[in-house]
């Protein structure tokens, strides 16, 4: 079949999707009332067109803002469709954040217009509304009382509508045009708007639209927020593939969306993954005798697996009796169809890589940034395109070095146009010869993978002048299934130390197993058997680290470290300043 459609702006994606794959009756999916809604490609375009004839109505303009507060669901989408072929600039904003920060971000980026969910979100900003200047009008997906809904909206452009405006108007709109501001969260400072285009988006997720291993028609699931650039873009690649988009009710719903669901692939984090693979391990501790042998056993095979069949004959025949056994069930518990997961946002364990990857469950990771639109590397399934540790290849198209003192730089397509408002800022993170400077520290594998080591302003140097990367020595920490997540610090220290959250749904199942006794998570953190065993832990880690790296001592904290409690930006990368700040008491116990 010869396509016409040439996508050149992201919502030429619309007549792309109709020309190329119609019929399919459920482009996106959401659930509501208890039944999973789904759209037809003519209800999307339909849907997209009737809000753009509504924000003409209403005066919006091209460059323009439009900022949405969502969970995921298939309005979102037909905003930003309706919002970019306009020419308007879309301005997706987590729902996780502070009230400084949505009052920042709406005054920052001039937004006229803010569609929220609903009336929890509602609530959140309303009291700061009055003192956006810029703003117009507010519009939720749920009906609320004295608050407009987007069907209002609808209504009005069903009204007034004009396909030859609307027509003239797309025309009107280049690729390179700058079709939304991603607000990074950050870790210190005000949030910095990423300006991307349409072109490089497109770019990204073309670029990566050959790795999944599936056809047009078979579904994905979405959960991780697609305000973030990296789920946004994958869920436009999906689009792109022609694979149906189902997104999640909520992150305490994923097991039981999957079952229904019975996706082919998804986005994830390692955090999630890890939770799961956590949740299987207590199923396999409560089972008796043989069989808790024969799932442990399976387990520690799987946790051995290399790539392209490297283990040998005899594991491979383990491996399918393991499967049988054991992974089968795993991978049911996962809706039974899933064939490739995309792991971003974070590092993920080689362990955990090799554990899901054995049962039958390819992880693919890859890495990149919001100021990159994101990929700048991803795994495949090709030749040398996995490499437990490392994120991949790097995108085709892009050119990337590792300057003097190791950092990422990447030059091309992928990369923003620069930061909103910010053209000091713009110029600090690239260069006069173009290549736009990561903050990363790594290393190009010698066939080709790049290998994330550390966080350039994270590197910090010992009393002794040694350097240490924290990072590196957290990722390897968060290898142990006690740990959940830490922070390694030291700097102008005569050694290196951490502060540690216990992974506490695996620390309970272990005190069950070995017979403590606890009342909370304090009780747990300052039991002598289990401090020792996060020694035994600590202890074992330390054999990979060099002599001054070593972890020296630790302190464990009685609490997960969350969003809403400050310690994570919304994309769950650890903020240290404040969590320096935070258990500053502690700090100074353990460097005393």
């Amino acid at each position: 079949m010869v396509i016409m459609t040439q996508i050149n702006r992201i919502f030429d994606l619309l007549p792309y999707i109709k020309e190329k794959y119609e019929p399919l009756e459920d482009v996106l999916a959401g659930k509501e009332n208890g039944k999973w809604v789904k759209y037809s490609i003519d209800q999307y375009q339909d849907i997209a067109n009737k809000i753009s004839y509504g924000l003409i109505k209403l005066g919006v303009k091209k460059g323009d803002k439009i900022a949405t507060i969502s969970n995921n669901r298939p309005e979102w989408n037909f905003l930003d469709m309706a919002i970019l072929q306009i020419g308007a600039i879309h301005v997706p904003i987590y729902p996780t954040i502070s009230e400084s920060d949505y009052q920042y971000i709406l005054n920052h980026a001039e937004v006229s217009y803010v569609f929220v969910a609903g009336m929890d979100l509602l609530r959140k900003i309303e009291h700061i509304l009055p003192e956006i200047d810029s703003l117009k009008g507010i519009y939720t997906f749920r009906d609320i009382d004295n608050a407009p809904h987007l069907n209002d909206l609808i209504e009005i452009g069903e009204k007034n509508q004009n396909p030859e405006l609307l027509e003239k108007l797309k025309n009107n709109i280049a690729s390179d045009d700058t079709c939304t501001l991603i607000y990074t969260s950050g870790t210190t400072g005000n949030p910095k708007g990423v300006m991307l285009s349409h072109y490089s988006i497109i770019c990204n997720f073309k670029g990566v639209s050959h790795i999944p291993p599936i056809q047009p028609g078979d579904k994905s699931m979405s959960y991780l927020p697609l305000c973030h650039i990296y789920e946004r873009m994958m869920n436009l690649m999906f689009q792109y593939n022609g694979n149906p988009v189902y997104y999640a009710e909520n992150i305490a719903k994923i097991v039981d969306n999957l079952k229904e669901i019975k996706p082919k692939a998804m986005t994830s984090v390692p955090r999630l993954l890890e939770k799961i693979y956590d949740k299987i391990i207590m199923q396999g501790r409560k089972q008796k005798g043989l069989k808790r042998a024969i799932f442990f056993w399976a387990i520690n095979l799987g946790l051995k697996y290399e790539y392209d069949g490297e283990n040998g004959a005899w594991y491979n025949l383990k491996l399918k009796i393991a499967d049988k056994l054991v992974f089968k069930r795993w991978r049911e518990a996962m809706g039974g169809q899933m064939e490739v997961i995309v792991s971003g946002g974070a590092a993920i364990q080689p362990r955990l890589a090799r554990i899901y990857t054995a049962a039958g469950i390819p992880i693919v990771p890859g890495y990149g940034l919001s100021e990159t639109s994101p990929v700048i590397a991803v795994s495949h399934f090709g030749k040398d395109g996995r490499m437990f540790g490392t994120v991949g290849h790097v995108l085709e198209g892009l050119d990337v070095k590792i300057a003097d003192d190791g950092e990422i730089l990447v030059k091309g397509h992928c990369v923003m146009k620069g930061y909103y408002k910010a053209p000091d800022l713009t110029k600090e993170a690239i260069d006069k010869d173009g290549y736009f400077h990561t903050g990363d520290v790594g290393i190009i594998e010698e066939k080709g993978q790049l290998r994330i080591t550390g966080r350039k302003k994270e590197i910090f140097k010992t009393s002794n002048g040694k350097y240490i990367s924290p990072v590196l020595l957290e990722n390897k920490l968060k290898e142990s299934p006690f740990i959940d997540s830490l922070v390694v610090l030291g700097e102008n220290q005569k050694f290196a130390a951490a502060l540690i959250t216990p992974d506490f749904e695996h620390l309970k199942s272990w005190c069950r197993h070995k017979k403590i006794d606890y009342t909370n998570n304090s009780d747990m953190v300052t039991n002598k058997s289990i401090k020792a065993r996060f020694k035994k832990e600590i202890d074992h880690y330390n054999k990979f680290f060099g002599a001054t790296e070593k972890i020296n001592r630790f302190e464990l904290l009685d609490n997960e470290w969350s969003v809403q409690s400050g310690e994570l930006t919304p994309n769950l990368k650890v903020k240290r300043d404040f969590i320096m700040q935070k258990y500053k008491p502690l700090v100074e116990k353990l460097f005393s």
